[in-house]
């Protein structure tokens, strides 16, 4: 049964101080990312060049479109999945389930969009709503978090999540009340972590290239690599959808306003930064930076999806013949510590090929702007605060085989530096 953490472990995220800062800091910092990025000057430092107005932001035409995006999204989610697996154990001793569809998802959005396109849907008139959609995702993740936490309040104990039970209210309207908030089968978390933000974000890159070819007659190589980079990231994320059944956001973090603005907002609209910034700052790329460039992605995905299947296949099966011969550390709660392979490299192989990728997405935009290394300054802090929380997680959890799989494996992230 959940209880009130306030009691037991200090609150994350500099409490409800830090929370009430957050949500007001993450939007702005959204929309100022999106004026910068259109404007001739595109200092990452610098004011934005003007202050929307009301009628800028606010378009029920654009509420429309985006409602019916989610519409979209939820209706592939319903379709009957290639797989359904199993969550992790609640406290309860139950498991969830969850269908494994997005992507095919991805691949049915890819076909939709194709044949409204081919019937003349012109796609490259997104970018010009990037304002008014980023203002209405915003709009409805304040209002969903709202929904999400009244439905909280009358929630049984037992479906609260281990951190936004805090008792205050505007702590857990941001960290979430409650961990696995469902409509019968449908679950609001699992949906958002993956579906419309994710495939929203290839979509926006995908309606930035067409612009740019209707700007300057073809598609720059740096905007083709950039879209290629981030489709085979989303691709990546879709198709091995069971793996975020045992992240941290599905399996601790409550769904409130920090997940929902994430999912939904933050997401798309700040993560297709590089192809923003590519439609309106044009960068000469020549073939050989683009082969080096297209190499640094290569071997961070590879240290990514090497370190991730390996876990996976850990977990599911330690007897694997991939996996069989790791080297583990035993834990009180019958779990093993994978101390070899990859993991026996850092504690986070996975974030160190996820930053190797970032910086990846953002070389093909050149070195004279510091705007496009946003995500790459923003994704390093993230991975760091994330890893200190998981450290912190798993200490409680495992104990002295944590502390003993510190001391064999020292580094975090980076080998020899962190």
């Amino acid at each position: 049964m959940a209880s009130p953490q306030g009691s037991r472990a200090p609150l994350e995220f500099g409490g409800p101080l830090g929370a009430a800062a957050l949500m007001l800091l993450l939007p702005a910092t959204m929309f100022h990312l999106l004026l910068v990025a259109h404007s001739g000057p595109a200092r990452l430092l610098g004011p934005p060049p003007y202050l929307p107005g009301p009628e800028v932001l606010w378009s029920p035409q654009t509420l429309l479109l985006w409602l019916a995006w989610l519409g979209l999204q939820a209706a592939l989610y319903l379709l009957p999945a290639r797989k359904v697996a199993e969550g992790q154990e609640l406290k309860d001793k139950s498991r969830l389930r969850y269908p494994i569809n997005g992507f095919q998802a991805l691949v049915l959005t890819a076909l939709l969009v194709g044949l409204a396109v081919s019937a003349g849907l012109p796609l490259g008139a997104l970018p010009e709503m990037l304002l008014p959609l980023a203002f209405a995702a915003t709009l409805t993740a304040f209002i969903f978090s709202l929904l999400l936490y009244l439905k909280a309040l009358v929630a049984p104990a037992s479906a609260l999540a281990p951190g936004g039970n805090s008792g205050n209210p505007i702590y857990d309207f941001f960290l979430g009340r409650e961990l696995n908030p469902r409509i019968w089968s449908f679950d609001f978390k699992y949906f958002c972590e993956l579906r419309p933000g994710l495939i929203g974000w290839v979509l926006i890159n995908l309606a930035l290239l067409m612009q740019e070819a209707e700007l300057r007659g073809s598609p720059s190589l740096a905007m083709w690599l950039v879209n290629g980079f981030q489709l085979l990231y989303v691709g990546d994320a879709l198709w091995y959808e069971e793996a975020v059944l045992t992240t941290m956001d599905i399996t601790h973090d409550g769904f409130g306003f920090m997940l929902a603005f994430g999912d939904l907002a933050w997401v798309p609209f700040t993560y297709s930064l590089q192809a923003q910034f590519l439609l309106h700052h044009p960068q000469p790329l020549g073939l050989p930076m683009a082969s080096v460039i297209c190499l640094i992605n290569a071997v961070g995905y590879y240290i990514f999806r090497g370190a991730n299947s390996q876990k996976n296949t850990f977990r599911k099966n330690p007897s694997d013949p991939r996996v069989a011969g790791l080297e583990t550390i035993p834990t009180a709660t019958g779990r093993q510590l994978l101390v070899s392979g990859w993991w026996g490299m850092v504690r986070h192989p996975n974030y160190l090929g996820d930053l190797i990728m970032a910086l990846a997405w953002s070389l093909p935009c050149g070195v004279s702007h510091l705007l496009p290394y946003f995500y790459v300054l923003y994704f390093t802090a993230l991975l760091v605060h994330r890893e200190a929380r998981d450290e912190q997680q798993c200490l409680r959890k495992y104990g002295l085989a944590w502390r003993e799989y510190c001391r064999r494996v020292p580094y975090r992230i980076l080998p020899y530096v962190y």
